[in-house]
């Protein structure tokens, strides 16, 4: 079962590391996905994701609080609504739109009712040397 749940994993992360480049493709539920899948698998991989400066913030959130950032709310709902906008400037069948109106509605209604994450605490930096 680990080397089905590690390989589930790899191929959400593959996913999720493809939605940071392509629009239309969601990174964080990948990324979830994959959080979820190397527990299971492998408490390497499942830290090297929790650790992850970019994805490792919004599963952490999610994990603690079952919320989701301002940032990341405000960019979603952005998103949703740039795909939609696009799929009227394609003149999409009415039929599509309104199916495709109703589910990224549901989505944005997720999404906005889902509790703010916390600001993370500061990390420490490095300290700062003067050499004279």
């Amino acid at each position: 079962m680990r080397i089905l749940w590690g390989s589930l994993g790899g191929i959400s992360v593959g996913l999720g590391a493809a939605g940071v480049v392509l629009p239309l493709v969601p990174t964080t539920p990948f990324m979830l996905l994959a959080a979820y899948c190397f527990a299971r698998s492998s408490p390497r991989l499942e830290g090297w994701l929790l650790d992850h400066p970019r994805f490792g913030p919004a599963i952490r959130d999610w994990r603690a609080h079952r919320a989701i950032s301002n940032r990341a709310k405000r960019l979603a709902v952005i998103a949703i609504g740039l795909t939609f906008a696009l799929s009227v400037a394609l003149r999409l069948p009415g039929g599509i739109l309104a199916v495709q109106a109703a589910v990224l509605s549901a989505v944005s209604l997720f999404i906005l009712t889902r509790p703010t994450a916390p600001p993370e605490p500061a990390r420490p930096s490095a300290p700062v040397t003067h050499h004279s």
